[in-house]
């Protein structure tokens, strides 16, 4: 069985769960040993990073780097297309949610709680995330990518959607969400892989605002 470090309310987890849901993969999760930067778990994943996969002698990390690993090894379920420009789509999906979408919500993270929130930088943070939302509706308008599949590349987008919106009014001011992407959650989110996992997960995202007060 694969073994999965994990925390409880990671974005990155829960992209790579999606994942593993989708593939059909037993796993077997576990916190980081030690506690996350902690002298043991570095000994055990030298980057320290959060999740990471240990299959047999394997010590893997980053959520691409992992996804990329298990689609080669468990190819029965496919989740990337079995075209050149399709496999293109998703991968340019996943970096855009990686290096452009969750950044944009991660500038809201220092100001979750009411106590140590900077009414500028949410201003800032809205603003940004307001354009990353629309950059993804263009992409998604062009995309010839079909939604009633899966891919490798909505992993990570649709649980970053998702803390958006749960961050929309208590964190953040209401947002005017593109047409193309409020039909691309939920289309996302009839996916069983998805379902289960936020069925799973919300629980956590919701205690993590609890814990903040933003709730």
């Amino acid at each position: 069985m694969l073994r999965v470090i994990t925390s409880d309310h990671s974005l990155y987890c829960a992209k790579l769960r999606i994942l593993l849901r989708h593939k059909g993969l037993a796993f077997e999760e576990m916190p980081p040993h030690g506690g996350g930067g902690s002298s043991e778990y570095v000994s055990i994943v030298p980057s320290g990073n959060i999740p990471a996969l240990l299959d047999g002698d394997l010590v893997l990390t980053d959520s691409e780097a992992i996804a990329e690993y298990l689609e080669e090894k468990h190819p029965d379920r496919p989740m990337l297309p079995n075209t050149m420009i399709g496999r293109a789509l998703s991968r340019e999906r996943s970096r855009f949610s990686d290096t452009r979408l969750e950044p944009a919500l991660r500038l809201t993270f220092p100001h979750v709680s009411p106590a140590t929130r900077d009414p500028k930088a949410i201003t800032e943070a809205h603003a940004m995330i307001t354009k990353r939302l629309n950059a993804l509706a263009v992409m998604l308008e062009r995309s010839q990518l079909p939604r009633d599949q899966l891919w490798m590349g909505d992993c990570g987008t649709i649980v970053t959607l998702e803390w958006i919106a749960l961050f929309e009014g208590p964190v953040i001011p209401v947002l005017d969400w593109p047409k193309a992407v409020t039909a691309y959650r939920a289309q996302m989110l009839a996916h069983p892989a998805v379902a289960d996992e936020m069925t799973a997960y919300r629980p956590e995202m919701l205690r993590y605002m609890h814990e903040k007060g933003a709730l």
